[in-house]
């Protein structure tokens, strides 16, 4: 088991929470014709946001993985409108404050997918 948490592209989810549970159940099927390994498949914002997450939380798979104990890799997916980070329990609040941070700061999308009634933060108006 790992934590899981989620950012996204405000503009290709719903807002309200039902539907935007369904259209979360049909991102992660991963039927994108695509590796989910590299962020090039990605928005601009959500590549902006996989390179500064990577400096805290490298990836463990893809062009831009570490093959290092010195950090804690994390296993991010990538599709055209989400990445789902599954992270080691021992630094959950640490990747819930730092994914949720930059995702603000990249006016991204934020779910909590670990928590039973997670957390769906859209960015707020500019």
């Amino acid at each position: 088991m790992s934590y899981d948490l989620m950012v996204f592209d405000p503009d290709a989810a719903p807002k309200e929470r039902e539907s935007f549970m369904a259209w979360y159940d049909k991102q992660t099927e991963w039927s994108e014709d695509h590796s989910y390994n590299d962020p090039v498949v990605s928005t601009p914002s959500l590549q902006a946001w996989f390179r500064e997450m990577i400096q805290f939380f490298p990836p463990m798979n893809g062009p831009l993985a570490v093959d290092s104990d010195a950090f804690e890799v994390t296993d991010h997916s990538i599709g055209k409108t989400v990445i789902y980070s599954a992270f080691a329990w021992s630094v959950a609040e640490q990747a819930y404050n730092k994914t949720r941070e930059l995702a603000i700061k990249h006016r991204v999308g934020f779910f909590d997918v670990s928590s039973d009634d997670g957390e769906i933060l859209f960015p707020s108006a500019p």
